[in-house]
């Protein structure tokens, strides 16, 4: 019988993997990890692939406890990690004895928080990917008593009675501050808004509560269009399109978003500026910072070989203590 791991309290919390990629040709929205740096650093620090199933727990405490011995690691927003009552370490892995429960709670700063265990665990697909899609239902959030099929176990690492933190693989952790700052490069309709375009990076926005991973909705400042070229016919919009319907409120589109839509598009948001978007909480304030594609391109490629690096840091780890894939 294969080891499992059990959830004791579900609060709100998916199986997550990385997303659709390519699949937006068919019409289906990529979905997957609201935060990918995030997601792909709890996988890297389990030895896996970073498109491997893991848990996705949104703003709500966290419990589960595995029927064998698993090595994890937590990453994401601010929270309190312990294992049986013990405090552990957060963007570390952290080894676990079978029928010791993990606990997560006190999510703060940020919204989201990942849990990745070692081999992973078997997860249902949908095109390649395990990510949830509320419109085709789906992939449901997680129930008190659901039990996931560990793929493999791993044996007890950490000291019994120093409890010493056995790694120290200096994971890239980002900041997760009061007010975000969001990278953002031009958008096709920026021509459209002239001066006032400039309106997007003067003042604050307020993430409103109807947010979620579909996209966020933000208030602030009006940023009416100064040529207006009638209707725009719905078309292709990329995750982190900045769309300006009339009023005083943007829209976001994140993950979630459907493939096709007809608000103009003033800026679009850089790839680490969407696994940001992820984190942010309903009420929070945000600002925009321009970003030229070169400048995006750079802080992508950066943020990637700072992963590539920890994961040359976890395999050495991880081999010297006989750990093998």
């Amino acid at each position: 019988m294969a080891d499992t791991l059990t959830i004791r309290t579900a609060g709100i919390t998916t199986v997550q993997d990385l997303g659709r990629v390519g699949r937006s040709r068919y019409g289906l929205p990529a979905n997957g990890a609201a935060d990918q740096h995030s997601a792909r650093v709890a996988n890297v620090l389990c030895d896996n692939d970073e498109r491997a199933p893991l848990l996705e727990i949104t703003a709500l405490d966290f419990a589960c406890v595995s029927s064998g011995d698993i090595l994890i690691a937590v990453t994401g927003a601010p929270a309190d990690l312990t294992v049986d009552g013990q405090a552990r370490p957060r963007w570390e892995p952290v080894s676990v004895r079978a029928g010791e429960t993990v606990r997560i709670t006190g999510i703060r700063q940020g919204l989201r928080v990942y849990l990745a265990v070692l081999g992973s665990f078997e997860a249902d697909r949908l095109q390649g990917s395990c990510a949830p899609d509320t419109v085709l239902g789906f992939g449901p959030p997680l129930r008190d008593g659901d039990e996931l099929r560990l793929r493999r176990s791993c044996p007890p690492l950490d000291h019994p009675f120093s409890r010493i933190p056995l790694f120290r693989l200096r994971a890239p952790v980002p900041a997760f501050p009061t007010t975000w700052s969001i990278d953002v490069t031009d958008g096709p309709d920026r021509a459209e808004f002239g001066d006032t375009g400039a309106l997007l990076y003067d003042a604050p926005f307020t993430v409103a509560p109807q947010s979620n991973h579909i996209g966020l909705r933000l208030r602030g400042a009006a940023l009416p269009r100064r040529v207006t070229r009638g209707e725009i016919l719905s078309r292709g919009v990329p995750i982190g399109a900045v769309e300006v319907p009339a009023g005083d409120e943007l829209l976001v589109l994140h993950r979630g978003r459907g493939v096709t839509a007809g608000y103009p598009v003033l800026a679009v948001v850089t790839a680490t500026g969407l696994s940001a978007l992820g984190q942010v909480r309903p009420g929070q304030t945000l600002r925009f910072r321009h970003r030229t594609l070169d400048q995006a391109v750079t802080a992508h490629r950066a943020r990637r070989a700072a992963v590539d690096a920890l994961r040359t840091r976890v395999r050495t780890a991880l081999d010297a203590l006989h750990i093998l894939r």
